[in-house]
């Protein structure tokens, strides 16, 4: 599995999680969005609406209706209703049940570079498990650092 660690910047997740969102639903692929606060949930329902003008990404907050039918699902927790490969850990919380996804995304800003840290150095000896640790350029274009 893959692990992406994405160190927000230059840009704030508002601006960055619905990209990753696009190219996974663009692929054919399902992805669950995690954060534990309930604010931040609502947050990212409106930003997945809004964040484009010329469409919007197809997606619902878990609970709100039919999950399995999501291709991208807002939740509390890493329980994927809507049988999610992939998840964004959009709160910077690192969760070991990350592991059972084929790819997480962990964006985390300078609050959470310490916790960063601790999940990059926990997940060196983990089998299986593939490392990348992306970073903003000047340009603001994303460069793997690691």
């Amino acid at each position: 599995m893959q692990v992406d660690f994405y160190h927000l910047t230059a840009q704030p997740l508002d601006r960055v999680l619905p990209q990753i969102a696009e190219k996974v639903v663009a692929g054919g692929g399902r992805l669950l969005i995690v954060d534990a606060d309930a604010q931040r949930r609502e947050g990212i329902d409106r930003l997945l609406w809004e964040y484009s003008r010329d469409g919007f990404l197809p997606h619902a907050v878990a609970g709100a209706g039919d999950d399995a039918a999501q291709p991208v699902l807002i939740a509390a927790g890493t329980e994927a209703g809507n049988a999610a490969r992939n998840v964004a850990l959009a709160d910077g919380r690192w969760r070991d049940e990350a592991l059972g996804f084929e790819r997480a995304f962990l964006f985390f800003d300078e609050e959470r570079v310490a916790d960063a840290r601790v999940a990059w150095k926990g997940l060196a000896g983990a089998d299986d498990v593939d490392r990348r640790y992306w970073k903003q350029n000047e340009a603001g274009r994303w460069e793997q650092a690691a």
